[in-house]
């Protein structure tokens, strides 16, 4: 492609950041702008951010800071924010930062090229951040064969083997910590028809494996009154299974109180769906879980992990867990840790609960000091890391078929790849290439990852 535009895209956040990022990617690249890693070089500098987080949002406005000094040296550069804190702060944040041309929510990211546009005429667009509750993703448009050549080359892709796929956006929930339904909207569900047709398409460019996304993947195809506009999510993972050339699904995230007998039995019935299962569980404690707003009881989930490991029993299952929600008690988290001993995760996400705007906990008393929830966290993952270590060297011994991802990170000559149930890899073999599957004979359990030879 023969263009001088580049365009630079910086990710914070989850899963779906990193799929609208390629998608804002997509449409700077039919805009003819070429993806660059340097951000001195860039002409656009996307920043698609996370609220989800306190900490996330400050390495936001961190990084904002620092490259306010770019925009001084080079006045045609155009700075977007995308994402939750964009549709969080909206012209609050261009009134902070005055450097910023550009401020765009979830909803608005596929009208990316024309604020550029328009930003590049020195007319400063204003905040794209309304949320419609009739928003509906895009229909599903191939590659122009025109751009054919961007296709391995767009602007914060994932490489060409792996790929995220959006089924649906924005959540119902409301749990009480969350910003998700004020930043990404009501729940909305993408026709299977189009979905099947991206995976086609990403077929054929050379996709092995695709992850399926959405903040609540298990209501995928419902309205808000709970009736059913598309099909249900089982049985969209049946479609996806046909597609020839794809052969590993992942998909992320569920919600336990969705969590269907259908979609369990998936694991055992679905060949190329992996096993390894996210799912969040936040706390312990029946009581702080009835303050978060989250509609199931520890019984409840403990019995879907049950059934979830009756039906596939090399299912690795993973979670989410907040501690020191506001009022959470010294018994409230023992729960917690209790349930880790019960559960045994392969691995967890853990933070320190922290107020978001919008949210409800935001008003909750009984806040819980900052050193009492370090302590807390500290115990946690403590505890989480025996038991994420012993999970990894009950593989020790086994053959595991590892799709490869490239040279490993150690810089020791080895192979990095990830097993179906989604754990790292690192492995003696000859010369491989990204997306080939191989048979990995597990040598040694890490707290991270696995060590192999080619069996």
């Amino acid at each position: 492609m023969n263009t001088n535009k580049k365009a630079y895209i910086e990710t914070f956040g989850c899963q779906m950041n990193e799929r609208d990022s390629e998608i804002m990617g997509q449409m700077l690249a039919t805009a003819d702008y070429s993806p660059t890693r340097d951000i001195k070089q860039a002409d656009v500098i996307v920043i698609n951010t996370c609220s989800i987080r306190e900490k996330a949002e400050q390495k936001v406005y961190s990084l904002l800071g620092r490259i306010r000094k770019l925009k001084e040296e080079k006045p045609s550069l155009i700075i977007s924010v995308a994402g939750c804190v964009a549709q969080q702060e909206g012209e609050r944040l261009q009134a902070r930062m005055e450097h910023v041309d550009i401020v765009i929510g979830p909803q608005h990211i596929y009208k990316l090229p024309e604020l550029v546009d328009k930003a590049a005429q020195r007319n400063k667009p204003q905040p794209a951040v309304d949320l419609s509750p009739g928003f509906t993703i895009p229909p599903y448009s191939p590659p122009s064969p025109a751009k054919s050549s961007l296709k391995r080359e767009e602007i914060g892709a994932k490489p060409a083997y792996k790929k995220f796929v959006t089924i649906m956006q924005g959540c119902n929930n409301f749990c009480t910590y969350c910003v998700v339904p004020y930043t990404r909207g009501r729940e909305t569900s993408r026709p299977p028809k189009d979905i099947v047709a991206e995976i086609s398409d990403l077929a054929q460019q050379g996709a092995k494996e695709v992850t399926l996304l959405g903040q609540n993947v298990n209501s995928y195809g419902l309205v808000s009154d709970g009736s059913l506009q598309y099909i249900p999510f089982p049985e969209l993972l049946k479609k996806v299974s046909t597609v020839d050339g794809v052969e590993r699904i992942r998909f992320t995230t569920s919600h336990p109180k969705d969590l269907s007998p259908e979609l369990i039995e998936c694991f055992a019935t679905v060949e190329k769906l992996c096993p390894h299962f996210h799912l969040p569980v936040q706390s312990g404690s029946n009581r702080i879980l009835r303050k978060m707003n989250r509609k199931y009881t520890i019984e409840q989930y403990l019995e879907r992990v049950e059934a979830l490991r009756q039906a596939r029993p090399d299912i690795a299952l993973t979670t989410d867990i907040i501690v020191g929600f506001p009022g959470e008690s010294d018994e409230d988290f023992q729960a917690t840790m209790q349930l880790l001993d019960t559960v045994r995760y392969h691995g967890a996400f853990s933070f320190k609960y922290s107020d978001r705007p919008q949210a409800k906990a935001i008003a909750f008393d009984n806040k819980i000091d900052e050193q009492v929830k370090s302590e807390r966290l500290k115990i946690l993952q403590e505890r989480q890391n025996d038991i994420s270590l012993q999970r990894n060297r009950e593989y020790e011994g086994s053959v595991q078929l590892v799709m490869t991802e490239g040279v490993s990170k150690n810089g020791d000559g080895q192979w990095s790849g990830r097993t179906m149930s989604n754990i790292i890899v690192n492995f003696d073999g000859p010369a491989l290439f990204p997306g080939q599957e191989v048979q990995v004979r597990i040598t040694e359990g890490l707290l991270h990852s696995l060590r192999g030879v080619i069996a």
